[in-house]
């Protein structure tokens, strides 16, 4: 049977001090006068001696055991576990370092996947209007360009997807700004509910497009807010242009919905539409997730619009929320600080 030091040490360390205590009773019994004895106190004071003596002892030889222990686990763990700044560290300190280590190693990886995932979107939306643009093209240098419908046809699309292809790398490009704070806002006092008609106006056509009705709500006819009108307009116009390609019913209403409440205006896009599935509600925000994901190619969407309508809004300080029931509406809302005076 092997026997480990530290039982060693222990074993000999309490058998020692039990071994002094008794021979300092059976001195004391011999030297001193039973009428100067006091059998029980001296009893008493031996086993609470017997008691601290080997408390400490056992407890020294655990702690410096321990930490022996913990510097030779350390030799097999990366130099950042165990430094100059904790040479005592005992089994507590080290698993809590382990486990912080642990941590941001989970970390790295979900960095990792993300990293990966962000790239394979990225290489999925570019693939997809280039290889149009080549099919194109090829078609053409076979012989189709001599025939002025197919050449107006294919050139058209090829258009359509070299404009895909800017679009994609026009939000890319301002999401990474915004992630890296290089976007600087034009904050001015506008009149929100012009804005949203001036939106209306815009998108009136698609609308049509898809037998969709959009109107405005307000309570009041004059609404002044202070942020950047410019970016206000990209989110606006994406949040309505989602609302449009996602109707999916007849005579779908859009509802863009103006209020104040007190310091701030609350500004609301509702629609009747197919709504979000409650399992997509949580991802809507992410780059290139799609509630429909063919349905979203097919008309062109960078898959982008909802992750920089987020990012507008956050470097506002405001929040969005999202509200929806499946097949039967949706309703995206925001507030803006309202403009004094």
């Amino acid at each position: 049977m092997k026997i480990s030091r530290l039982t060693f040490y222990t074993a000999l360390f309490t058998t020692i001090a039990i071994t002094g205590i008794v021979s300092g009773w059976d001195y004391i019994q011999k030297n001193i006068s039973h009428s100067q004895l006091n059998a029980n106190l001296v009893f008493t004071a031996s086993i609470i001696l017997i008691f601290v003596v080997n408390f400490f002892g056992i407890d020294f030889l655990f702690r410096y055991y321990g930490m022996k222990q913990v510097k030779m686990m350390a030799e097999n763990l990366p130099d950042k576990i165990l430094n100059e700044d904790s040479p005592n560290m005992g089994f507590k300190e080290l698993t809590e370092k382990i486990t912080g280590l642990n941590e941001t190693n989970d970390m790295m990886k979900d960095m990792e996947n993300y990293r990966k995932e962000y790239i394979g979107n990225v290489s999925h939306e570019l693939k997809t209007p280039l290889f149009s643009i080549q099919g194109y093209v090829e078609t053409l240098r076979d012989g189709g360009v001599e025939n002025l419908n197919i050449r107006d046809k294919y050139l058209e699309r090829i258009g359509f997807s070299v404009e895909r292809l800017i679009n994609i790398v026009t939000d890319l490009d301002m999401i990474n700004r915004f992630e890296a704070g290089e976007i600087i806002l034009n904050v001015s006092k506008f009149d929100i509910n012009i804005l949203i008609k001036d939106i209306i106006g815009l998108l009136e056509i698609e609308a049509e497009k898809k037998t969709a009705r959009l109107s405005l709500v307000t309570s009041h006819p004059q609404i002044f807010v202070t942020a950047d009108k410019q970016k206000i307009s990209q989110v606006l116009i994406n949040l309505i242009s989602n609302a449009i390609y996602y109707s999916n019913r007849a005579e779908a209403q859009i509802t863009v919905k103006t209020n104040v409440l007190k310091n701030k205006v609350y500004i609301e896009v509702h629609d009747n539409g197919m709504g979000i599935k409650p399992e997509a509600l949580p991802r809507i925000f992410e780059r290139f997730y799609r509630v429909e994901t063919s349905r979203s190619r097919r008309e062109g969407g960078s898959g982008l619009g909802l992750a920089i309508v987020k990012h507008i809004l956050d470097a506002h300080g405001e929040n969005i929320t999202v509200e929806s029931v499946f097949l039967e509406s949706t309703k995206f809302s925001f507030m803006l600080d309202r403009a004094v005076g």
